[in-house]
C-alpha cells in the first residue's frame, strides 16, 4: 500500500524545484515552466496508475482492451509523451524541442479540454532559458527535481484531487509574492477570493463568470462553494487577456476537476468572447478582481460598443474601473444577477464621468454593499481596496457600508484576512444592520445628500473618543507616588549607611 503524501511535502518539493531558475530567470516567466511540468507530472502519474489497474484486471493478453478503455479516460496521454519519457531523454541535446513536441501532442489529443494551453510556452526558448548549453542544464535539473520519488502524484498516494489543485494554487501564490507588480495580473489572494465567493453565494444551476479571471482562483472558490455542499450543477466561465495566464487558468481548472469550465482568451472590454445569440452571455453571478485604474482600457472604441455596455456613460480614458463594472452589471441576468468586484477606493468618490455612472447605478437601485478591506492585501500594491456588491431586484433601496479595514493578520510581507474576519464580514452583510464603528445601513436619501459619494468614513464612524482624564484623581496619584518615592529614598539611604556609604 502506498504511503500518502501530505500537502506540505508536495509544496516544499515543488518550491525547491524552483531553485533551478531562481536568480537566472524572472519569476513572472519561470512560473510557467514549473507549473506546466507539474501538470505533465500529474497527468502522467494518473495515467500510469489507471493503466496498471487495467493491466491487473485484463492481464497481459488484454493490451488492446486496455488501450481502448484508456481512450475513454478523462484525458488521453499520447504514447511517448509521459513525464517518464521526457525524463529518460533528459540528456539529449535537443531536450527543449523534445518537451515542446510532447506538449503539442498532449494538447492535440485533448483538444476539447486543453486546446491552445501550451501555445505560449516554449521550452526551447533562448530568450527565457538561455543558450543551448545553459538551457539544457536547466531543463535537466528541472526534470531531475520532478523525478523526486516523493513527488509521486498517483491518486492512490495523493488521495484527493484537490491536493494537486492546492499545490498549483500554492505555487501561483508564492510566485505572486515574488513577482511584484506583475503578480496582480494572475493572482487574487485566496482569502479575498473566498470572501467574494461567500458574499455572492452561488446557487445550484447558476452560471458564474469572471471577465478578468487571471489564473482562475476566484472562479474555483465560487465552484468550491457549491461542491462542498454536494452541488455539481453549475457552470464556470472566464476571460483572460494575457495568453500565458489564460493557459494557467485552463490548467488550474483541469487540476481542480472543473474540466468543463469555459475560459476564453482575449480583451474583455474591447472584444468580449462570452457571446450568445449575438449579445453578451448573461450570468447569475459575475465576480472579478480587474486591474486597478487601467490606463488605455479601450475608451476610444467603447463609444461604439455593439453590446451597449456603457450606456450609463464612458469612464475616463486613464481609469478603466467603471468599464469593468459596467461590463459585469450588463452581463448579469435581469431577475437574480449578483456582482462582486474588487476596486480601488477612488471608484467610491472620484468626480466627473465616474460620478455620473456611480449616481445612475445607485438610482437604478443596483448597488447593494460597499466593503472596505485592509491595506496591503494584494500583491504588487499596498493600497487598500474595497469590494462592491451589486444586485438585481433588491428588496429595498438601502446600501450597506462595512469598514473591515482594521481586521486582519499582519504577516511578514503581506496582510491577510483570517477566516474569522471573513465570517464577520459575511455575517454582517447577511444581517444588513448597522453595527457601531463597523457597519452602517444607509438610505438612498442619505447617499443622495452626500452627492453620491460612497467614501466609507462618511457613513461608518470609526472615531474612538479619548478617555477623559480626572485631573484631581491624577494629582492625588502623583502625590501618593512622590510620598512612596521619598520613603524608598530614605530606606535606601539607611541601607547605604549600614554598608559604610554615606
Amino acid at each position: 500500500m502506498s504511503t500518502k503524501i501530505s500537502q506540505e511535502e508536495i509544496n516544499s518539493i515543488l518550491w525547491k524545484a524552483c531553485d533551478t531558475f531562481r536568480g537566472t530567470v524572472d519569476a513572472s516567466e519561470y512560473k510557467n515552466y514549473i507549473l506546466v511540468m507539474l501538470f505533465v507530472k500529474y497527468i502522467s502519474d494518473v495515467w500510469q496508475e489507471h493503466y496498471q489497474s487495467l493491466k491487473e484486471k485484463y492481464d497481459d493478453n488484454g493490451e488492446d482492451m486496455i488501450l481502448r478503455r484508456m481512450q475513454r479516460e478523462r484525458f488521453v496521454l499520447p504514447q511517448g509523451c509521459s513525464f517518464q519519457n521526457l525524463y529518460d531523454q533528459r540528456n539529449e541535446a535537443n531536450i527543449g524541442e523534445i518537451i515542446n513536441i510532447a506538449l503539442e501532442h498532449i494538447e492535440e489529443t485533448n483538444k476539447q479540454k486543453l486546446s491552445g494551453v501550451f501555445r505560449n510556452i516554449d521550452f526551447n526558448s533562448e530568450a527565457n532559458l538561455g543558450q543551448t548549453k545553459d538551457r539544457n542544464t536547466r531543463l535537466k535539473h528541472l526534470l531531475d527535481d520532478f523525478n523526486d520519488s516523493r513527488l509521486d502524484l498517483r491518486p492512490s498516494r495523493v488521495g484527493n484531487l484537490d491536493v494537486i489543485g492546492n499545490a498549483y494554487e500554492y505555487l501561483i501564490a508564492r510566485f505572486a509574492a515574488g513577482a511584484g507588480k506583475k503578480a496582480g495580473e494572475f493572482y487574487t489572494p485566496a482569502e479575498v477570493s473566498e470572501l467574494i465567493a461567500e458574499l455572492v453565494n452561488p446557487q445550484a444551476g447558476e452560471r458564474i463568470a469572471d471577465p478578468a479571471c487571471g489564473s482562475g482562483s476566484l472562479l474555483i472558490k465560487c465552484g468550491n462553494q457549491l461542491l462542498k455542499n454536494g452541488v455539481k450543477d453549475f457552470a464556470l466561465y472566464g476571460q483572460e487577456i494575457t495568453g500565458a495566464t489564460w493557459a494557467l487558468a485552463k490548467m488550474n481548472m483541469f487540476l481542480h476537476g472543473m474540466d468543463n469550465a469555459r475560459i476564453e482568451w482575449g480583451d474583455t472590454i474591447r472584444s468580449p468572447k462570452l457571446i450568445e445569440d449575438d449579445t453578451t452571455m448573461k450570468f447569475e453571478v459575475v465576480v472579478a478582481n480587474p486591474p486597478f485604474s487601467l490606463d488605455k482600457w479601450g475608451h476610444d472604441e467603447a463609444g461604439n460598443d455593439p453590446y451597449k455596455r456603457f450606456h450609463r456613460g464612458l469612464p475616463p480614458q486613464s481609469k478603466g474601473d467603471y468599464a469593468f463594472i459596467s461590463h459585469m452589471i450588463e452581463t448579469t441576468t435581469k431577475d437574480s444577477g449578483r456582482v462582486g468586484v474588487v476596486v480601488p477606493h477612488g471608484v467610491l468618490f472620484r468626480a466627473s464621468s465616474e460620478r455620473k455612472i456611480r449616481q445612475q447605478l445607485i438610482e437604478e437601485n443596483l448597488l447593494d454593499a460597499v466593503i472596505g478591506l485592509p491595506a496591503n492585501l494584494f500583491y504588487g500594491t499596498g493600497i487598500p481596496a474595497a469590494v462592491l456588491l451589486f444586485k438585481r431586484n433588491k428588496a429595498s433601496s438601502n446600501v450597506l457600508f462595512i469598514d473591515a479595514s482594521r481586521d486582519y493578520q499582519n504577516d511578514k510581507n503581506q496582510n491577510r484576512l483570517r477566516q474569522s474576519d471573513i465570517d464577520k464580514i459575511v455575517a454582517t452583510y447577511q444581517a444588513r444592520e448597522t453595527v457601531d464603528k463597523y457597519a452602517y445601513l444607509a438610505s438612498f436619501d442619505e447617499i443622495k445628500d452626500n452627492d453620491f459619494n460612497l467614501n466609507i468614513p462618511r457613513y461608518v464612524d470609526t472615531f474612538e473618543e479619548e478617555q477623559e482624564i480626572d485631573i484631581n484623581a491624577m494629582q492625588v496619584e502623583i502625590s501618593q507616588l512622590e510620598t512612596e518615592l521619598a520613603d524608598v529614598k530614605q530606606e535606601m539611604a539607611g541601607y547605604l549607611k549600614e554598608l559604610g556609604y554615606e
